[in-house]
């Protein structure tokens, strides 16, 4: 699988990342083997955060990760916090960074954490608060480098002013059919509703800023709505998908994340699944090369007009 650089870091990082919000559910058991399918597909990259499964998640990981005997330089970790469990509020105050940080890492059995992001923005965020706890986290050896999600370019903006290490990352919601990031850049000054720039811009700030961009829920259909691969009502882009998965011999998850991986932005995709066949059927998004012709033709089918 194709490793690149995670932003301006020196974390050489799969181009597919495990994504371990459904982990919860699972048995310490079927989490070693979820995780071996990952690490036999080249897989080096798993994303937590300590709202998955209100902390289950990391707590499985981690116990699997011991059981294992795996040598914790060898993977990548990323975790995020930001969202009060209790109450359902964001808070990016120095106090809750820190102390989730310390929850995070008692949870996942570990020394340090290779990505901290802050997960969805804080409006009564105080960047000069978010910077004392970076640089304490960062001093402390417990976290190695920091970023977003779901947050755009003017936040990331502001707290770069305060935050003395370079942001990394912006977790953003993209898939073939859920493409603001993409639509604004290609119907800009059009009339239109893909007109509406709802992403800021943000494809290409991460692009000039060399930030990266992960993609999660790239087999959603709208926030959490619909998986759109196998299913009968996308039936258009589902012929798509299965035409360049039999060229590509492939499967259409497979071309799915495919076509994110196309984007020149260098996007990391994160999967979510829990099953160790379909983690390997993702994989060989590395056997996959789509022409600018096959990624206009999926974007098309996925219901976007060019004008």
């Amino acid at each position: 699988m194709r490793k690149f650089n995670l932003g301006t870091s020196d974390l050489e990082v799969s181009t597919v990342g495990l994504g371990c919000m459904r982990m919860a559910n699972k048995s310490v058991d079927e989490a070693i083997a979820i995780i071996q399918a990952a690490l036999d597909s080249n897989i080096n990259f798993f994303d937590h955060a300590d709202i998955y499964g209100d902390g289950k998640s990391e707590i499985i990981f981690g116990e699997a990760i011991k059981r294992m005997k795996i040598d914790r330089s060898d993977i990548i970790i990323q975790s995020k916090c930001g969202i009060n469990k209790v109450d359902g509020t964001f808070d990016f105050s120095k106090e809750h960074i820190l102390k989730s940080v310390d929850e995070i890492l008692e949870r996942l059995q570990m020394d340090y954490l290779d990505v901290l992001l802050l997960h969805r923005p804080d409006a009564l965020v105080e960047p000069e608060e978010v910077a004392e706890a970076f640089k304490i986290l960062k001093d402390s050896g417990k976290v190695k480098y920091f970023g977003v999600s779901n947050q755009s370019s003017m936040m990331i903006d502001l707290l770069q002013r305060s935050v003395e290490d370079k942001l990394i990352v912006n977790q953003m919601q993209f898939s073939l059919m859920h493409s603001p990031l993409v639509d604004y850049g290609m119907n800009v000054n059009m009339a239109t509703n893909p007109g509406i720039d709802r992403s800021q811009g943000m494809i290409e700030y991460a692009r000039l800023n060399n930030i990266t961009i992960q993609a999660w829920s790239p087999f959603y259909a709208g926030f959490f709505e619909a998986v759109f691969v196998d299913n009968d009502d996308y039936p258009e882009v589902n012929v798509a998908l299965q035409l360049l998965a039999d060229k590509y011999n492939v499967s259409k998850e497979a071309i799915a994340v495919a076509w994110i991986d196309r984007h020149p932005a260098n996007i990391q995709t994160i999967v979510g699944s829990m099953n160790p066949d379909r983690i390997k059927r993702i994989s060989k998004v590395s056997n996959v090369s789509l022409s600018r012709k096959e990624w206009y033709d999926l974007y098309k089918a996925a219901g976007n007009i060019l004008l």
